[in-house]
């Protein structure tokens, strides 16, 4: 009797969440755009940088170390300087990122087997462009030598270093990014549906009709967390799918193992939710409200900078984040290929956070009913 009432809760909220105008956008809408905005726009590999050429020296292998600068997709030649006095301009005017200077006896000292150093400028407003950028010139410059070298004839050093990287082998951002998109948007959408149900019921009148019909507190809670979960899920399969079959990203790990995390990470994200809209009147609070848990959750998830760096205070902030932990789950299973055995300690912090937060959700909502 009792799962018939609280389906029925559920089946009531479902349709009022589709027949509101606002609430089908926030379920549709914004998941979609970010997806793509983060897919395609959220990215730290660059290209086209902007650069420019003052070469003093009219040797072949200083044209052949800048036509290997222009023929990189990371670099865009946009000028040939003269002068000593023009790389100052162009860099404070950002016309360029960066100036490749080679000196007069560049070619001289190469033909003799002496450094040959070449002088890079590089605008450094943006330190973590300027870094990115260094290091594309680092590599361009050692296959360089090492190409004037075999063509030479000459040996490189004794031992050369070869660097690959494990589960991401062509270092691309967005198969560490995208992963990280199934956190961010499954919980922003499930915590803007559960944040207003029932700030909603209050601001609409209806809540006090919930009071008189059979339905316990429990009853209640269940139904409102029950479409909010649906949702997250359905969500979260959906960008999965993207994920894999348009963004191509590989999913090494078990489904299985996947859904574990995601419907552990649901229940701490519904848990908060529900405390929200527990304490809020109005749909608006209920709205700041979750806002103000949204933007700390991402900021300190490691979606995108990573905790390690963070100060030792912030780091102990992480701990009660349940988005931290979803976010090395979801990278484990899609890139590593993490079984569920090794994830144990992800998988319990996010058990705890869920049932701390369903419980005081409980008890704020019976406080506030009665």
């Amino acid at each position: 009797m009792w799962r018939q009432r609280i389906l029925a809760l559920a089946k009531k909220e479902f349709f009022t969440l589709l027949k509101d105008k606002k609430s089908r956008f926030v379920i549709i809408g914004p998941p979609i755009i970010q997806l793509l905005v983060f897919g395609y726009a959220a990215t730290f590999d660059l290209s086209h940088l902007p650069f420019a050429v003052y070469n003093e020296d009219r040797g072949s292998p200083s044209r052949d170390l800048i036509a290997h600068f222009s023929g990189s997709p990371n670099f865009k030649a946009v000028a040939t300087l003269n002068r000593e006095a023009q790389v100052a301009p162009l860099i404070n005017r950002r016309d360029a990122l960066l100036v490749l200077h080679i000196g007069p006896q560049f070619t001289r000292n190469l033909l003799l087997g002496q450094p040959a150093q070449l002088q890079v400028i590089v605008d450094g407003r943006n330190s973590n462009t300027a870094v990115l950028a260094l290091n594309y010139v680092r590599t361009i410059v050692n296959r360089f030598n090492q190409q004037w070298a075999e063509s030479q004839g000459r040996t490189g050093p004794p031992a050369r270093l070869e660097v690959r990287a494990w589960f991401n082998p062509n270092l691309l951002s967005r198969w560490f990014i995208v992963p990280g998109i199934v956190g961010l948007l499954t919980l922003v959408v499930t915590m803007l549906v559960t944040a207003l149900s029932v700030a909603r019921e209050r601001e609409q009148g209806t809540f006090d009709q919930l009071l008189v019909t059979p339905l316990r507190p429990v009853d209640i809670l269940i139904g409102k967390a029950l479409p909010g979960f649906l949702i997250g899920v359905g969500e979260a399969t959906v960008i999965i799918v993207v994920a894999v079959l348009w963004f191509e990203v590989p999913l090494l790990g078990n489904l299985l193992t996947l859904y574990v995390g995601v419907i552990l990470f649901l229940l701490s994200a519904i848990g908060v939710g529900l405390m929200i809209s527990s304490l809020s009147v109005t749909q608006q609070q209920g709205l700041l409200g979750a806002f103000l848990f949204l933007v700390p959750a991402i900021i300190l998830s490691g979606f995108a900078t990573p905790i390690a760096n963070m100060p030792p205070l912030v780091q102990e902030l992480t701990l009660i984040n349940p988005m931290r932990y979803f976010m090395v789950i979801l990278r484990g299973v899609f890139l590593e290929g993490v079984p569920l055995s090794l994830l144990v300690q992800q998988l319990w912090p996010l058990a705890a956070i869920a049932v701390v937060t369903l419980t005081l959700a409980g008890a704020l909502f019976r406080r506030r009913m009665y």
